[in-house]
């Protein structure tokens, strides 16, 4: 993979370098910054996608009715799977995030 040259201010350099320490290199940091970034805008945006169709009474009614056509393929016999932490990239359920 080829590198690239990014120029950014001395004050976004200095700060690069105090996170990554000794812990991480400076393109280590950037990359996670980066990363970080995009999860926060995917989200963002997901977020505010679902709470139009929740404010749009007709989509949201036919977002509930596919749910219950779904439902019915879970009669499959099977018992439900349970969920630990473990099973978590971040060790977190979602409902622990």
């Amino acid at each position: 993979m080829p590198d690239h040259t990014l120029r950014v201010p001395d004050a976004t350099y200095q700060a690069i370098k105090e996170l990554a320490g000794e812990e991480m290199t400076m393109q280590a940091v950037v990359v996670e910054a980066v990363e970080t970034l995009r999860r926060e805008r995917f989200w963002k945006e997901f977020n505010a996608e679902y709470a139009a169709l929740r404010a749009d009474p007709v989509a949201w009614a036919e977002e509930l009715a596919e749910r219950a056509a779904w439902d019915g393929t879970l009669m499959d016999g099977l018992e439900p799977a349970v969920w630990t932490a473990a099973d978590f990239v971040d060790g977190k359920a979602p409902e622990e995030a």
